[in-house]
């Protein structure tokens, strides 16, 4: 489905008289839109100042009750953009800092966009900042030079990059910051077999997977394709062991989680009900359950895989859908979730569209988002499993296979939590956890510091997200 397949949830009534006063007509919209479909619509008051100057998005924030802190809204190029993948003057990787359990303030790539301009400078996962222009690590760190520089770069900025590789090697690279990166969500799918893990008998497939995405890429390509494309990747390979990496995975649309969900549970869960939506009191005849379905081709060829294990790596970053698949799969199959504790979002937001005529909803329908002005994405329900229960506010926590992200390898059998999970597969049982300080280089004392500012601890991380045409466009201004 495209992203001209999105269609906005509103019965709204109509705004009229709105005088030329700065987003009065958008603020009365939104205040009715939140009124009608808001989780917590009976703490919305009924009257506010729609003339009060302030900006757009300090009165929807004002709006939202204490409790919610997951709501949000973007201008609609900024939604869009993220929709299709795009960025702008980005070298194309994610840092972060090995702090909680190594206690290691090296600031470490995370991972590598494929064809990004670290991708095509040789840079991989595990390789070690230590200076940017001859700036020291810990010096862009506490200044916040170093998120501006990754965040807020410019097509033609170039800088020089002083690494330590995954051996500890100094590695120097001047690398120009892409005008336009387009990034899909799947980072790597493969398969592990006896040659790349001693002991392995079979094969085993891994899938590590950024974010649920649905729409249309910048060149029209579904970005949904990257999860039909790779399972039926890993069905014509006979796997029957997944490793799905979902640890940087913050969430998305609900049309790409429910997909992998069906690619992913047995036959032994069809009909059965894997997510549970819960909306307000008003709106309680839209709760909704979801149940399990068989992917099925044009040639009524079974493309579901029919998995004998699945393991999923998680951590801090997995959130909001990427929860719902963990919690919504435990109860039907065997599930083994390795790594760290989860974000902890357990509800989801539907996506509201302004300006919301008739007309304007079919442009948007049609692909054309010209005339997108602003995104908004409140709390409109809570999603329970088949067994009514819950994804924790403090997140869903790993048993025996809890252990931390290790940063310090790239991507494959060498990783901790990969190989946690191969070794599983073969002893049926984890491994020890390492040792740590058996990764750690040399760090000044300045280097205690230094603390990054993980993406996570944004209090609106996380998506969830519903675009399907759930709510019917009545009352519109025409």
């Amino acid at each position: 489905m495209s992203l001209a397949a999105i269609v906005i949830l509103t019965a709204c009534p109509k705004v009229q008289d709105v005088e030329d006063i700065p987003y009065e007509e958008a603020k009365t919209f939104i205040h009715e839109e939140l009124k009608y479909l808001y989780y917590w619509n009976d703490e919305i008051p009924d009257k506010v100042d729609y003339r009060n100057p302030v900006e757009i998005e300090n009165f929807y924030n004002s709006l939202l009750v204490t409790k919610d802190h997951w709501s949000w809204m973007q201008e609609g190029k900024e939604y869009i953009s993220d929709e299709m993948g795009v960025s702008y003057g980005t070298f194309g990787a994610s840092l972060s800092q090995a702090i909680k359990y190594h206690n290691d303030y090296d600031v470490k790539v995370r991972y590598v966009i494929p064809n990004s301009p670290f991708d095509k400078a040789g840079v991989t996962r595990g390789w070690t900042i230590t200076h940017i222009d001859g700036q020291s690590k810990d010096d862009l760190v506490n200044s916040g030079k170093i998120t501006t520089i990754f965040n807020n770069s410019n097509p033609s900025d170039v800088h020089e990059f002083v690494f330590l590789d995954t051996e500890g090697k100094q590695q120097v690279r001047n690398i120009q910051s892409a005008a336009v990166l387009n990034m899909r969500p799947a980072l790597i799918a493969t398969i592990f077999d006896g040659s790349s893990y001693q002991g392995l008998d079979e094969r085993v497939g891994y899938f590590n997977y950024l974010g649920f995405k649905a729409g249309n890429d910048a060149f029209g390509k579904p970005m949904i394709d990257d999860i039909k494309e790779n399972m039926q990747m890993f069905k014509s390979a006979g796997i029957k062991k997944l490793i799905l990496d979902l640890r940087y995975n913050g969430g998305g649309d609900s049309r790409a989680s429910d997909t992998l969900v069906n690619y992913l549970a047995p036959k032994s869960a069809i009909g059965k009900t894997y997510v549970t939506r819960t909306h307000n009191q008003d709106l309680s005849k839209e709760n909704e359950s979801f149940q399990i379905k068989r992917i099925i081709d044009k040639s009524g060829n079974d493309l579901s895989l029919d998995l004998d294990a699945l393991y999923i790596i998680t951590g801090p970053g997995s959130a909001s859908a990427s929860e719902m698949v963990l919690n919504g799969l435990m109860p039907l199959m065997k599930v083994e979730q390795v790594g760290d504790t989860t974000y902890g979002k357990p509800n989801g937001m539907y996506v509201v569209y302004y300006p919301a005529s008739k007309q304007d909803y079919e442009q948007y329908n049609h692909n054309n988002f010209a005339g997108l002005e602003y995104v908004f994405l409140p709390i409109a329900f809570y999603n329970k499993n088949g067994l009514g229960e819950n994804i924790p506010d403090d997140g869903i926590k790993p048993g025996l296979g809890a252990r931390p992200d290790d940063i310090y390898h790239d991507f494959g059998p060498q990783e901790d939590n990969i190989s946690a999970c191969l070794y599983h597969i073969i002893n049926g049982k984890y491994p020890q956890l390492p040792q740590p300080s058996r990764f750690m280089f040399t760090k000044s004392n300045s280097s205690r510091n230094a603390n990054l500012e993980p993406e996570n601890r944004d209090k609106h991380y996380g998506k969830f997200y519903d675009v399907e045409n759930h709510f019917i466009i009545n009352n519109l201004d025409n």
